[in-house]
């Protein structure tokens, strides 16, 4: 079975139904299933914690959910044009992983939600690229043959599936926006599926 980790942080909830989109669209693949987990809060104070395990939700991810995947797709909402403090602080410690070359090789995706139409959509799915592209990982887009790209009036970019919420993070999901959400999951299971014995068959790294 190819494993493919959803991996988000969500505050208000959109990013979350995105993510269980994505999970849809991996799961559409026949031999693949998805792996859904999200991070915990940051806190300024540094005596903080959060629960070892969340009240509501996917489990919180590990290193080794990292390890084990055969693909990733990364969501956050925006903060300013780059993504959440919570997801970035969860990549720093990857650094483990980086230095096995644990996650070189395998295809990603990225997706986000924002508050308005040109709210910092495509700096924020940048954003996340960079850790991936840091890691080795084989970036995986939305390519122009989903008609939605060029018909959505909200969200949807070349980069990764994308989400208007709007101020008040009410506005629901559009059909073109849930496709292509759909369609990120499914690119990154099928294209996982083609590298993976590929993968397995590559010598280890010195």
């Amino acid at each position: 079975m190819t494993r493919i980790l959803v991996l988000y942080y969500s505050r208000h909830g959109s990013v979350r139904r995105m993510a269980d989109l994505v999970a849809r669209g991996v799961a559409s693949v026949p031999g693949c299933e998805a792996v859904v987990r999200t991070v915990p809060e940051v806190s300024a104070v540094s005596e903080a914690s959060a629960p070892a395990v969340p009240d509501t939700g996917p489990p919180y991810a590990d290193l080794d959910d990292l390890r084990a995947c055969d693909g990733l797709v990364l969501g956050s909402p925006t903060r300013f044009g780059h993504m959440a403090a919570p997801l970035k602080h969860f990549l720093e410690t990857t650094t483990p992983l980086w230095l096995a070359g644990a996650l070189a090789g395998k295809p990603a995706g990225v997706f986000t939600s924002t508050g308005t139409l040109h709210g910092g959509q495509e700096a924020t799915l940048l954003s996340m690229s960079l850790p991936l592209w840091h890691h080795g990982m084989l970036l995986v887009g939305i390519p122009y043959t989903h008609p939605e790209l060029t018909t959505t009036t909200s969200g949807g970019t070349p980069y990764g599936a994308s989400h208007v919420a709007g101020f008040g993070n009410d506005q629901p999901v559009t059909a073109e926006e849930k496709t292509l959400c759909l369609g990120l999951g499914e690119r990154v299971a099928r294209i996982a599926q083609r590298l993976a014995p590929a993968a397995m068959q590559a010598p280890p790294r010195p």
